[in-house]
């Protein structure tokens, strides 16, 4: 079982930045093998694609946030970052950090994290 805990989130004004952080845990050497993202779900809307990296290090990014925001992960720490600048008040959501183990062919998901940007 691989366990993913969120941090970082919080309330920010427009224009503001917050990072959020991921740390994987649980039955896995390293993350260095499994595809991580960052999703979103706001109040009554589908959960959505924020930002993807692979383990080649390829990344995807929704082009509601590109430009603004942008995904790393460290494997030596086991954790994947999202960098978010000049919020918006749409971004304001639920943020989950997902993680696909292609060895099991299982997916992963952490509790969720609130992101609130205030207008």
């Amino acid at each position: 079982q691989v366990q993913l805990v969120e941090s970082g989130g919080g309330l920010v004004q427009a224009g503001g930045s917050l990072r959020l952080s991921c740390a994987a845990s649980g039955s896995i050497f390293s993350i260095n093998t499994m595809a991580m993202g960052w999703y979103r779900q706001a109040p009554g809307k589908q959960r959505e694609l924020v930002a993807a990296i692979t383990s080649e290090d390829r990344t995807n990014i929704a082009d509601s946030v590109k430009g603004r925001f942008t995904i790393s992960r460290d494997n030596a720490k086991n954790t994947v970052d999202l960098q978010m600048n000049s919020l918006k008040p749409e971004d304001t959501a639920v943020y989950y950090c997902n993680a696909y183990y292609p060895y099991r062919d299982a997916t992963y998901w952490g509790q969720g994290i609130q992101v609130t940007v205030s207008s």
